[in-house]
């Protein structure tokens, strides 16, 4: 496709955007630490703290009814999903991941609202430690970026 945009001149300017952060608290050091990193990059994007409303839930399979409350109100340019799921010995994983993930979607899609997922979806929590703290950084670059494109579109 001509003029299409490999990744150059995204749009990461976050002055003036308001930002919703559902976090779940099931597995909550790690999810502290996308937190942590997710806020930290939308500070230093030049979203304003007063700008960003984060709440919590219980657990991944609770993020999209609290983002559908957040999109419901109209008061966000974009919203963040902040998770992480485990592996374990049971069905149970698969059915969180799939459900918590297409929930989000839905929402998104429902809304017309952008939705950075990141729900961490990891074999071991080795794999989660690793990832937490630039999956909390890319959700937050990501919600940016998408919160002015869509602008951008409409």
């Amino acid at each position: 496709m001509q003029g299409a945009d490999k990744g150059q001149g995204a749009d990461l300017r976050g002055d003036g955007l308001h930002i919703g952060i559902v976090q779940a608290r099931f597995n909550d050091a790690l999810t502290g630490i996308l937190a942590e990193a997710c806020l930290a990059e939308l500070a230093a994007l030049g979203v304003q703290g007063r700008h960003v409303q984060h709440v919590t839930v219980p657990g991944a399979l609770e993020i999209p009814v609290a983002l559908k409350a957040m999109a419901d109100s109209q008061d966000y340019d974009a919203l963040i999903a902040l998770g992480c799921i485990i592996r374990g010995e049971t069905y149970h994983f698969e059915l969180v991941a799939n459900e918590s993930g297409a929930g989000v979607t839905r929402v998104s899609l429902d809304h017309q609202i952008p939705i950075a997922n990141a729900i961490l979806t990891v074999e071991n929590e080795a794999q989660a430690w690793a990832r937490a703290e630039d999956k909390g950084r890319d959700a937050a670059r990501v919600a940016v970026e998408m919160a002015n494109l869509l602008d951008q579109l409409s």
